[in-house]
């Protein structure tokens, strides 16, 4: 494709330019407005710079791609109300063996789970279990959180729902399901393998530092509670008063005590239940208790007083009250207590029913989730897999689906719209066209030497351009290309583009959006804030990402 006009090609680069600015540094200081307003402000730029024309920018959005993104999402959402990922770091724990045995679990579950629901959503469920785990255990959170964010990268390769990059290779190469699984998943389990031993063979001397112990066991009983406590929120509603005061310490010891002792008093009086009957007798004990305060000393011991409402006093229902045997306060607290039981009995019928209700809803949700994994597997259409599987979720939780959908990530979708359009104006430039004729002829897959240049320039650009628009920007080149030399290499060239893409993420902590995730969470995790630096990460990254990339090519299977 020969270059477009000087004018065309300098206003689309201009345009490409602030999109890739704002992608890769979204808080810049004269322009702070994110990357979903400046993937839409590269896309407008597009279109009023007369790069392409609003027919063309409409066509350029790819709403499958979207429609699995979103669906996808919605799936994820209920999985996480149906407590998977809760199930997930419960089993990062489960019977460890150590500290080397935890990093080699939050590596494989991290990979797994990826795969299935998207490194994404795994990096922003697992931070905080993982955060948890390294603090019980008194550990490092550094090793793990990069174990956390880079076998999320790498995990999600093996799948077309892994990761967005993945959604587009898997459209535009026209891959199925089964294709790409089957040809990347070797390469992926030796990946994590190799990238758990790069880990390990890193932070060794800090994963074998043994303390005493009874220090050890002190010192989780510690953590433990701590992070019951800080995880406990307390809801407005319950807070009372006192309790406010008390955790700023205005109240002392001695009025607790007393304020303790009529809470339990006033508890006692809110478990009486109110019905005709009790309250008839409670007002008769209290008749009672206010006319025996004013009887003199002398009256009640011979019992000649009688107070005149009790003598006029008709029961209620036709029942007699009397004072011989039993007083009323007791016949209030001997009804009371068989209404309180039976109320008792009530409450734990309906909660042993809504337990059931729960435990069947979230069976529900797991096998859609099975049906629709086997549904991809069998090549029907993913888009439309994912779109009824969200909404079978939706009609089964029979309820307003409302807050659910509240958090599905409305700002990718639109970044995605706007995204495509941006590259699609950037295409048309011829800019990319040319820059691919020129490395075309060293960066054929027939060759080794072809596919090690091919790699390069894919963990460049991934790294300079994220993986996303590094993919539609080489993506139909490399194809074709592949194409020329032998028809079944198309399909290893995308799979090797999907490969490299996704692993090059691993880099630099700006190569991919869950290592920002991961570092984000742990920055505001109330357990234990910590900061992965950009070098501290880089120290990791290179190393892990070279090595993993390479043993991962020579296991692709086109």
């Amino acid at each position: 494709m020969a270059l477009a006009p000087t004018v065309k090609v300098v206003l689309g680069s201009i345009a490409f330019g602030i999109f890739w600015m704002l992608a890769v540094f979204p808080a810049v200081p004269f322009l702070p407005i994110g990357r979903t307003a400046g993937s839409l402000l590269g896309a407008m730029l597009m279109v009023l710079f007369r790069v392409i024309t609003p027919e063309q920018a409409y066509s350029a959005i790819d709403l499958p791609i979207l429609g699995l993104l979103f669906g996808t999402m919605v799936v994820s959402i209920y999985l996480e109300r149906a407590d998977m990922f809760k199930y997930l770091g419960k089993l990062l724990s489960w019977k460890s063996l150590g500290p080397k045995d935890l990093l080699c679990r939050v590596c494989f579950v991290s990979a797994i789970s990826s795969a299935l629901f998207t490194n994404d959503t795994c990096c922003v469920v697992l931070t905080e279990f993982v955060l948890k785990i390294a603090k019980q255990n008194n550990l490092p959170p550094r090793p793990f959180l990069l174990a956390l964010a880079s076998s999320a990268n790498i995990g999600s390769s093996a799948t077309p729902i892994g990761n967005p990059q993945n959604l587009v290779i898997a459209f535009q190469g026209k891959i199925t399901f089964e294709g790409f699984v089957f040809g990347i998943f070797p390469a992926m389990i030796v990946g994590v393998v190799v990238n758990t031993i790069i880990l390990l063979g890193m932070f060794w001397r800090v994963l074998s530092v043994q303390k005493d112990e009874e220090d050890v066991v002190a010192a989780q009983e510690i953590e433990v509670a701590e992070a019951d406590v800080s995880s406990h929120r307390f809801s407005p509603a319950t807070m009372s008063h006192s309790q406010e005061l008390e955790g700023e310490g205005i109240i002392s010891r001695s009025s607790r005590s007393s304020s303790l002792g009529e809470f339990q008093h006033m508890e006692i009086r809110n478990r009486i239940v109110s019905s005709p009957e009790v309250d008839s007798l409670q007002r008769v004990s209290l008749d009672v208790g206010s006319e025996s305060a004013r009887i003199p000393n002398g009256s009640k011991e011979n019992g000649t007083h009688t107070s005149p409402q009790l003598e006029n006093m008709t029961p209620s229902r036709g029942r007699r009250v009397t004072l011989n045997g039993m007083s009323s306060s007791n016949l209030a607290l001997s009804d009371s207590k068989d209404v309180s039981v039976s109320i008792q009995s009530s409450d734990g019928k309906e909660g042993l029913i809504k337990r059931w209700k729960r435990l069947i809803w979230k069976t529900s949700v797991y096998l859609v989730t099975i049906g629709m994994l086997i549904a991809l597997l069998l090549g029907l259409n993913m888009s439309w897999t994912a779109l009824t599987a969200s909404l079978a979720l939706v009609v089964l939780d029979f309820k307003d689906a409302g807050p659910s959908l509240e958090k599905v990530s409305y700002s990718l979708l639109i970044f995605f719209c706007g995204m495509f359009i941006t590259v699609d104006g950037f295409n048309k430039t011829g800019i990319p066209s040319a820059i691919w004729d020129f490395m075309e002829p060293h960066a054929r897959i027939d060759h080794p030497s072809g596919i090690a240049v091919l790699a390069v320039v894919i963990l460049v650009l991934s790294n300079l351009a994220s993986n996303v628009p590094t993919v539609l920007l080489l993506g139909a080149r490399v194809a074709a290309s592949a194409a020329e030399s032998s028809p079944s290499n198309e399909k290893k060239a995308w799979l090797i583009l999907a490969w490299v893409s996704t692993v090059a993420g691993n880099l630099s902590l700006l190569g991919s959006a869950a290592n920002l995730i991961v570092c984000e969470q742990a920055r505001r995790a109330q357990l234990l804030g910590y900061n992965l630096s950009f070098w501290s990460h880089l120290k990791f990254g290179l190393p892990s990402t070279l090595i993993v990339t390479a043993i991962g090519l020579l296991l692709i299977k086109g």
